[in-house]
């Protein structure tokens, strides 16, 4: 689990309504005080997000959500190469038929499916042409939701605008009571304030790091498409780990190829 999200999406508003208390305001009773303009920038940015999208697009973006505020499960590379190494050395040792029985030990979907696919003897243009595919439909799947909120931060201040639209008409339409002006002018501003804040502290983060999610699975999977491939050539198991620890920060390549030597 990744937290930064949600300790930045804290920080960020934390900041903002403490430099409301400090010059005097109260963010709080600003940003509560109408929910008629909540329920206007927020519902009207999803509804016309949903509208821009598919049913089961913006039902799964609920799913996403969760996934960016918490940051899924963390593949970690360095154990992989350790794993695909291993899967080298038996497979030089034992040949690839016996890597069969080692292949439940694998939690990873395209893992599992990649050496399936080497140990029943798939050529090895055809298992790459395969986890290509695969890592091609998952990119799109993910961009699909990073998209949907990246199309929600669009909409979200233009609902505001809408609202300021409808108070200003509002506020125009009782200009002959003074009193009513003011508190009209700052439920009209108020949508706006909603729209930029939704959008700059919600949908577009959440987006921003839906990016970054997909673009660390996709290398994780090269990786594995490359290992696996290495494995199934019958490469030799240090040239794979030197190969592989390309991939990961050096930190961790120092680790790994410092492990493999002493094996």
């Amino acid at each position: 689990m990744d937290p930064a999200t949600i300790i930045g999406i804290v920080l960020a508003i934390a900041m903002v309504f403490g430099a409301g208390f400090m010059a005097g305001l109260n963010p709080i009773a600003i940003f509560l005080s109408d929910i008629p303009s909540i329920i206007l920038v927020l519902g009207g940015a999803i509804g016309v997000t949903m509208a821009s999208s598919t049913l089961s697009v913006s039902i799964n973006a609920a799913k996403v959500l969760v996934k960016a505020l918490t940051g899924g499960a963390v593949e970690d590379p360095a154990e992989n190469i350790k794993t695909l190494v291993e899967f080298a050395d038996t497979a030089r040792r034992d040949g690839l038929l016996a890597l069969e029985s080692r292949l439940e030990e694998i939690d990873d979907a395209f893992f599992k499916k990649g050496m399936m696919m080497a140990v029943d003897g798939v050529d090895p243009e055809a298992l790459r042409e395969q986890l290509e595919i695969d890592l091609e439909k998952t990119a799109g799947r993910h961009k699909e939701g990073a998209g949907w909120f990246i199309t929600a931060a669009g909409f979200a201040p233009g609902m505001g605008m809408i609202g300021t639209v409808i108070g200003l008409v509002d506020m125009l339409g009782n200009l002959d009571d003074p009193s009513a002006l003011g508190p009209s002018m700052a439920v009209a501003f108020l949508t706006t304030l909603w729209g930029a804040f939704l959008a700059n502290f919600l949908f577009i983060p959440l987006a921003n790091k839906l990016k970054k999610m997909s673009a660390d699975e996709i290398a994780s999977k090269e990786l594995l498409l490359e290992g696996i491939l290495a494995v199934q050539a019958g490469s030799n198991p240090r040239a794979i780990a030197t190969m592989l620890s390309s991939y990961i920060p050096p930190a961790a390549r120092e680790a790994v190829l410092e492990e493999k030597k002493s094996a």
